[in-house]
């Protein structure tokens, strides 16, 4: 099986604008490819796990990635999937970002002189002059066209700003600028970038000529990939420090049975053999599957070692065990206690477990909260420091484990 024919397998490519060139492309090695990456936190997160994987394939196929940090564009904001403006960042949050970015980045794919590069588009973005975009670029954009785009019609009737207008030109202006000087002949994006990267390739064309456009290809990613990083409580992220690993491991192994097999292809590296024959696991065994994405998933971004802590700690927690090394934890002050104990509730907000001591009160009232598995009655319970010298392990629903302890 070819890298593109295992692309397609895997359930990792939506569309493209010329399947012929990209097969010969990917599947020589002779693919530089370019994926953008917007630094406005300072840690990837599930979302962007889809990109991390492709890149990471088609590097070991041979072919060469190009991280692109939207330095530059960060100063406008991607109005795409927004309803109102993203706010703007400093040079100096954008720069540390992008550092982190990298760091996280090195785990998946490798890079150095004929491997993978960064860039950020600041380098070049920053340094337009004004007149001449609008001279050289702006000419060759239809406004009527752009209006069309998805990314700005959604965001028509609350009311779209010039400067996020000209968002898609600066990444029109971003492949025009890797084609000409990094030789990048192929870009990567999922489907709310579509019309951005149809337009870059469009300027291309109008600006170096009909050669240079049929050099250039256009991917569309499978959209799932960024539906993998929205859930109730906002963004799984890599950087351990904001999503322990035993929480990662925990959140691929409660993904939907609907979805474990295509987690599986698309995000791991095990191969196409052996994941089909797990679509025909059922019950117990599709709980399996879910252990091995977790263990896989978490082994490739926290490591070996990691990963076992992790599966080891989850599996004494759900067989009835108490090993909670490994969950995550947080140390109560004493100056929140109160006659020596604080409430349930303030615990939640403590552990950041819920985000107001309303929802508190709530988890409470609908027998979702647990503390060292006896289930909390009263929204009156309340925690002793002597209790909390020892360690206390709090339960919210049935997936959600946390450890709360006081300092000797």
């Amino acid at each position: 099986m070819t890298i593109y024919d295992e692309l397609i397998a895997r359930g990792l490519i939506a569309q493209v604008t010329d399947e012929e060139k990209i097969k010969e492309l990917v599947n020589n090695g002779k693919a530089i490819f370019y994926i953008g990456f917007d630094p406005t936190a300072d840690s990837l997160h599930v979302g962007h796990f889809m990109a991390l994987c492709l890149m990471k394939r088609l590097q070991m196929a041979g072919n060469k990635p190009i991280v692109l940090i939207g330095g530059g564009t960060a100063y406008i904001g991607d109005p795409s999937g927004r309803t109102d403006m993203r706010s703007m960042m400093t040079s100096e949050t954008i720069r540390y970002n992008s550092e982190c970015f990298k760091r996280q980045m090195e785990k998946f794919i490798e890079f150095g002189d004929d491997k993978a590069i960064m860039v950020n588009n600041a380098d070049w973005l920053l340094k337009l002059n004004y007149v001449d975009v609008l001279r050289e670029v702006g000419t060759h954009f239809s406004v009527n066209n752009m209006l069309r785009a998805e990314c700005y019609k959604q965001r028509m009737e609350r009311g779209l700003s010039f400067l996020e207008l000209n968002y898609m030109i600066m990444q029109a202006y971003d492949f025009y600028y890797l084609f000409q000087n990094y030789g990048c002949n192929m870009q990567f994006g999922g489907d709310d970038q579509w019309s951005n990267m149809l337009a870059g390739r469009e300027l291309i064309r109008r600006i170096l000529g009909k050669d240079s456009y049929a050099m250039t290809i256009t991917l569309l990613m499978n959209s799932e990939g960024k539906k993998m990083g929205k859930t109730a409580k906002g963004a799984v992220w890599l950087d351990p420090n904001k999503t322990s690993p035993f929480e990662f491991y925990q959140y691929w192994r409660n993904v939907d049975d609907a979805d474990v097999i295509k987690c599986l292809k698309m995000l791991t590296f095990l191969s196409l053999e052996e994941i089909n024959e797990m679509e025909s696991w059922e019950g117990s065994q599709l709980n399996k599957a879910k252990e091995i994405l977790a263990f896989e998933l978490t082994r490739l971004v926290h490591g070996q070692e990691e990963a076992v802590k992790a599966r080891d700690a989850a599996r004494a927690l759900f067989e009835g065990g108490s090993d909670d090394a490994d969950m995550p934890s947080t140390e109560i002050k004493a100056e929140l206690l109160t006659d020596n104990a604080i409430s349930a509730i303030d615990l939640l907000v403590a552990c950041r477990l819920v985000p107001s001591k309303s929802e508190a009160r709530r988890l409470i009232q609908q027998g979702g909260l647990f503390i060292d598995d006896e289930k909390v009655e009263s929204i009156d319970y309340a925690v002793s420091a002597e209790q909390l010298m020892k360690g206390v392990k709090i339960r919210k629903g049935k997936k959600t484990f946390h450890k709360a302890y006081i300092s000797k």
